[in-house]
Parts: C-alpha cells; structure tokens; sequence
C-alpha cells in the first residue's frame, strides 16, 4: 500500500480503528463485522469499509474481520511496527505528562530523550530519563536518530526550537503551543491547541443554551 494513496481523512481515523480493535480483542472477539467495529469507532460502516479498503481489506462476506489480522494491517500502515524515537522538547507541567503518557503509549514510539531550558527542571528524572539541557538539542537528536519531536514549550521560543529540530533532521512535530509553525516542505506539523478546543465546545454550548 502506497501511503500517498491513503486520504488524510482516511489516515486520521487509522488511530481509531486500532483503538477499536484492541478493545475487541481484549474482551476476547476474534472476528468482527464491519457494522460491530463501526460502532465501536464511532463511525459508520459504510465509511469504515472505504477506509480498509485502501489497506486491502475488504472483509469476508458473512464472516466480517478477523481482528487480530486487521489489527496488524492497520499497525502496519500506520507505520508503528518499528521503533520511533521520540524527543520531548519542554518538561514543564504538560511536558512531563507527555513524558509519562507517550512512555506508555505501547508499540511503535519510545520516549528518546527529554528537554528543557530551565537549569532547576534540566538533570530530574521523568519517566526513567534525565532531562537534559536545551543547548545540546542537536546533538541529542543526531544521537537518538530521532525524527519526531514534541513542542511543550512556551510561544515566544518554539519556532525557534522547531528550526533547530528541523535542521537537525526531524522530519514529525507534535506541538502544543499556540502558534503556527512555519516549516519547509517534507516536514509534518500536527498542532493540539487546548485553548482552542475549549473555546469551540464554549461555543457550541452557548448555542445550545440560546445565549
């Protein structure tokens, strides 16, 4: 399968097939329709079956989806059968949840390396690796051969810090700072804007309430 080929939105709803197919599995299904695991993704079935075709499955008819295959299918395209490094750049309050989460987030990543500026966070530990000091970001990448990085840091230097990731070879940028990015071609950002997603369910519940 070419990942060219796949739709974005296709791509965005891999996550939550997987997440799907694991609860499955783990109440003990083995094989599932595609109406079951449309409903446990929360979409519907018709767009699900669209969305598996692009990794070549196609189901069996009467039979549905073996799970266990499917999952591996999907693993697979999602690219998570290797070992990714991961760089967390910024270990404030949200960083070290990132740490701790991403560390347990199972196959696929690994937590790498984490870092930060301040000289009071820079030689803790969180989640079993000593934070190290901003100034070595480039060595620490080159080091951990890491291609994805995550933005915890504030506004003011994450362009900064994303220019030094880039030149450094990371190729994935998870951020959390409320700015956009500017980055060449080849170079992927995905943003998670906290303040932004309140502000929308803010919204929405005031047109619910008639205010």
């Amino acid at each position: 399968m070419s990942a060219r080929a796949v739709p974005a939105s296709t791509v965005a709803r891999l996550p939550i097939y997987l997440r799907a197919l694991e609860a499955l599995a783990g109440s003990g299904v083995t094989t599932t329709s595609s109406g079951e695991l449309a409903e446990h993704a929360g979409v519907g079935s018709a767009q699900l079956r669209r969305d598996l075709s692009f990794l070549g499955s196609h189901g069996v008819r009467g039979v549905g989806y073996d799970v266990a295959h499917l999952h591996t299918q999907v693993t697979a395209a999602l690219g998570l059968t290797g070992d990714l490094a991961v760089v967390i750049v910024g270990i404030g309050n949200l960083g070290h949840a990132l740490a701790n989460y991403v560390a347990g987030a199972g196959q696929g990543f690994r937590v790498a390396a984490l870092v930060d500026a301040d000289a009071a966070v820079v030689g803790t530990s969180v989640a079993n690796l000593v934070v190290e000091p901003a100034e070595g970001l480039e060595q620490i990448v080159a080091r951990e051969r890491a291609q994805i990085a995550v933005l915890a840091t504030p506004a003011p230097v994450a362009q900064e810090l994303c220019d030094r990731l880039v030149a450094s070879g990371v190729t994935g940028i998870l951020t959390f700072v409320p700015l956009v990015l500017q980055v060449p071609d080849g170079v992927d950002v995905r943003s998670v804007d906290l303040a932004t997603e309140l502000q929308i369910l803010a919204f929405h519940e005031r047109r619910k309430t008639g205010g």
